[in-house]
């Protein structure tokens, strides 16, 4: 297993983005809020823009425009120390990773999907570590966390279309959780999008799960949003609530429309004997 660099904590973790994930279940934030100057992180970001302009189309799902690599990592609390895991060998790909979301995606119903990994290149990008930390030091209030390895998945999206007639889905297409432990959080990172429309983020409660968000009264939705900046993003803490983003569709400009986001979701590793 490849070492990481480990990377500290920051002392702006526990900050009101930790209040807001702790309190209501999910938290929105700019860059700043996180302690991030993007403007430092400049050529971090273009080593990863890189990737996402060569990721791959989804496997399981040719037809939705949308492309994607994940990988694991795990991260030791007692230590600090952050791992990537190797994925398996794979003909098409090189390396693969298995991405389980056992019933909760009602698309790929426990299905153990096998998808490409991220390229060993970024194991070392100084942002995408920074980002790893900061979402655990804004995860690790919870105790669950703290006595048990933790499982980190890292996951580049990229919802694409080159004609007006297209639309690109994110899976599930629906309000859903990612399921797992209590102790499991989402967070989202915007890349970047080019000539976009649609991919509105909606936030809703848990019993939402499985509904659009047209078809749900006021009373059910916490929040409504569209990320625009470079590493604008949102947190959830996933039992306490639903989250959503809508079909991407190609804007008035000219050229292909795009919608580029990392996710890093964060869960306590489950003991298997």
């Amino acid at each position: 297993m490849k070492q990481a660099p480990t990377v500290p904590d920051h002392p702006h973790a526990t900050s009101t983005v930790t209040d807001a994930l702790r309190g209501q279940g999910f938290a929105r934030y700019r860059a700043a809020d996180l302690d991030l100057d993007v403007t430092a992180h400049r050529a971090d970001l273009a080593e990863i823009e890189d990737v996402f302009a060569a990721l791959p189309l989804d496997p399981y799902a040719p037809g939705t425009h949308r492309f994607r690599r994940y990988s694991h990592a795990v991260y030791l609390p007692w230590t600090g120390q952050l791992d990537f895991i190797p994925g398996a060998p794979d003909p098409t790909h090189g390396t693969v990773t298995e991405y389980w979301q056992d019933d909760h995606n009602p698309e790929f119903p426990d299905v153990r999907r096998r998808l490409p990994d991220l390229p060993t290149t970024l194991h070392a990008n100084a942002l995408l570590l920074r980002l790893i930390h900061t979402d655990l030091a804004h995860a690790m209030w919870l105790e669950d966390l703290h006595r048990t390895p933790v499982y980190v998945g890292i996951h580049l999206l990229k919802l694409a279309v080159d004609a007006d007639a297209e639309t690109a889905v994110s899976s599930p297409d629906c309000l859903h959780q990612d399921g797992g432990s209590p102790a499991t959080f989402t967070f989202a990172h915007f890349i970047g999008s080019t000539n976009m429309s649609g991919g509105e983020n909606v936030i809703a409660t848990p019993e939402s799960a499985g509904r659009q968000p047209g078809n749900l009264p006021d009373t059910a939705v916490h929040a409504r949003f569209t990320l625009s900046d470079p590493l604008d993003g949102y947190a959830v803490h996933d039992h306490r609530v639903s989250h959503y983003v809508a079909p991407v569709r190609r804007g008035a400009g000219p050229g292909p429309g795009e919608r580029r986001i990392l996710i890093i979701g964060l869960a306590p590793y489950g003991p298997r004997l």
